[in-house]
């Protein structure tokens, strides 16, 4: 039998030491303990880049080299050796950050212009859930990656397989991880500073409440499951707590989103009332067969296309279920993300359902 190094279980980060010199000793006999273990240690460089972020006036003029050197110097007199080291079980790797105030300024520095300061503040202390990662895990990664929600709450009780990769961003070393710790990891390896709290068991009546309400409560809710019935329940949630909630679907290359302001409009019929009247406990016990259908309908049948509307029929026919693109669900996720920085940091974004085309998007210009 071959023995498993790493335990799949691992999903959060230790946070070896606080950079402190004296302790050093103790970091080293870390690494000491710990056979094969990658140490990546690039925290000059990280420095070197974020004094060039803040010394833009160095962009064409290289003679920088003396001001760099006190600099670095200086910063590890100060801030104690600079950072944190953060172990990551999943692959034995010991990673050197820059403290959680530099780290964002080092990652978010090329956002500058097209995001301000107050607004990258407000996005990065957002409070945001996410139930469902496969169109989920690509929204989640991409907050993370333009510097949002360090506060996260993760749903889905699904494992990898193989034929999700080709829309999900991971492996086939991933086959049979959880989804959401596997989305955890990616989140945390970009920034370990982040707040997540995992539902590895998905979202169900026993914790839909504490989902929404643990930790001060949501300001979004990205909702991108499969279950009708918890799709329906989920705004039922949302309306009462009125937390606005966001969905997109594939749609071939193309994807349908919906936005759901039930913080400013709580009185709004769930899923802009396209169900009409359908309560969840309404989809409780209906026959298998009718699902694709209603999914179909909750996830824009109206608006989708012509071989969306053709897998329908076919599924447990002559398809398994209904199918999904890798560039449908990255779309979906940058779609996603930009929405919900847009709502955390106040925009007014109306309710509504809209679509994405592809085809729309590729519009001619003058050369």
């Amino acid at each position: 039998m071959i023995k498993e190094i790493v335990n799949r279980d691992d999903w959060q980060p230790v946070c070896v030491r606080a950079g402190r010199v004296d302790l050093f000793g103790d970091l080293q006999n870390f690494i000491d303990n710990r056979s094969g273990i990658i140490v990546v240690n690039q925290i000059e460089e990280q420095l070197h880049e974020l004094f060039l972020l803040r010394h833009p006036e160095y962009r064409f003029d290289k003679n920088y080299q003396s001001h760099l050197d006190q600099y670095i110097q200086d910063h590890f007199s100060v801030f104690d050796n600079a950072g944190n080291w953060f172990y990551f079980p999943w692959d034995n790797k010991l990673v050197h950050y820059l403290d959680e105030t530099e780290h964002n300024e080092l990652r978010t520095g090329r956002n500058r212009f097209l995001i301000n300061a107050d607004e990258q503040n407000r996005y990065y202390e957002a409070r945001i859930g996410v139930m469902g990662m496969s169109v989920g895990s690509h929204v989640a990664l991409t907050i993370t990656m333009t510097g949002g929600a360090k506060h996260l709450r993760l749903a889905d009780l699904d494992t990898i397989s193989g034929s999700n990769l080709n829309r999900i961003r991971s492996g086939f070393s991933s086959l049979g991880l959880s989804k959401v710790k596997a989305v955890a990891r990616q989140i945390f390896e970009i920034n370990p500073y982040s707040d997540i709290k995992i539902y590895p068991d998905g979202i169900s009546d026993d914790n839909i409440d504490d989902f929404f309400s643990s930790n001060d409560g949501l300001q979004l809710v990205i909702e991108e499951m499969d279950n009708p019935y918890l799709k329906l329940r989920a705004r039922e949630v949302a309306r009462a707590s009125r937390v606005p909630m966001i969905m997109a679907a594939d749609n071939g290359d193309g994807v349908i989103v919906d936005i759901e302001r039930y913080d400013i409009q709580p009185d709004r019929p769930l899923l802009h009332g396209i169900l009409g009247d359908m309560h969840p406990r309404d989809l409780v016990n209906i026959d298998p067969k009718q699902l694709p259908n209603i999914i179909a309908k909750m996830a824009g049948a109206d608006f989708a296309s012509a071989r969306m509307l053709s897998s329908v029929d076919a599924v447990g026919k002559t398809i398994y279920s209904w199918p999904q693109l890798g560039t449908a669900a990255t779309l979906c996720g940058s779609t996603l993300a930009n929405l919900a920085r847009r709502i955390v940091i106040g925009e007014q974004l109306s309710s509504g359902r809209f679509v994405v085309d592809e085809l729309e998007m590729f519009k001619p210009v003058n050369t």
